[in-house]
């Protein structure tokens, strides 16, 4: 990962105006973080801005999958203000030690359903996922699978880092079946079923999800309720 590590002494914020005409916030909230580490690549932040900018100032319900150490629990409560409902979830037992600062912490896997249902069940229903775990191929599934059902009508379902798809330590790898986008292609003839005889591949999804939208190492699911189509023709 060397090869893409910006210049410690370099302007992040410049970086990210120049190459993305960028004119946001949250690239000066990220660059001057102190106290805990937070790392994100540079491109993720103008995504977040477009994803995510609705719900600034609101009692939105938000969890992360991913705690580490801390820092990004911190950026996003300075991003979305002091009426966020934000949980993070970890495995590492370490991460009990921000519980209570930024946002909520529970300890426990990614990919044990009735975990996660606990925590969902906590913060009474959630409004956005954010998937910055593990990574592993079975884990991102497995967390979806579990968590994307319980998503409120509206809600935003973010996975990150997805070039892991493409490394076979993480359980992916071009051409290997389980790399996640080939779950997001099923998932494409998922929304298409009206146009195709026979079950459609994920019926698990209930048909909401109305909107995938695919960047580099980043996916980003919408839910809603879907509707066979129409059209009309006039004049």
């Amino acid at each position: 990962m060397k090869k893409f590590l910006f210049p410690a002494d370099g302007d992040i914020v410049s970086d990210i105006r120049e190459k993305y005409g960028y004119e946001g916030d949250l690239a000066r909230i990220f660059a001057e973080n102190k106290k805990r580490s937070v790392s994100k690549w540079h491109h993720y932040i103008p995504l977040y801005e477009r994803y995510l900018s609705q719900y600034r100032g609101t009692g939105f319900r938000f969890l992360e999958i991913g705690v580490a150490k801390g820092g990004s629990l911190q950026l996003w409560r300075k991003f979305f203000g002091p009426e966020a409902h934000i949980f993070g979830v970890d495995i590492n037992e370490n991460c009990r030690a921000f519980d209570g600062q930024d946002g909520q912490v529970r300890i426990g896997s990614q990919d044990d359903p009735e975990f996660l249902r606990s925590v969902v069940e906590e913060m009474g229903g959630i409004d956005v996922v954010l998937d910055d775990g593990s990574h592993m191929m079975p884990h991102i599934k497995k967390s979806l699978e579990v968590l994307f059902p319980l998503l409120e009508d509206g809600g935003l379902y973010l996975i990150e880092d997805l070039h892991t798809s493409y490394y076979r330590g993480f359980g992916g790898g071009r051409g290997n079946k389980d790399n996640f986008f080939n779950q997001i292609r099923d998932m494409i003839d998922d929304m298409h079923r009206w146009y195709y005889p026979g079950e459609p591949p994920h019926p698990e999804f209930e048909g909401k999800v109305s909107a995938i939208h695919v960047h580099d190492s980043m996916v980003v699911l919408e839910k809603n309720e879907g509707h066979p189509p129409t059209f009309s023709k006039v004049r």
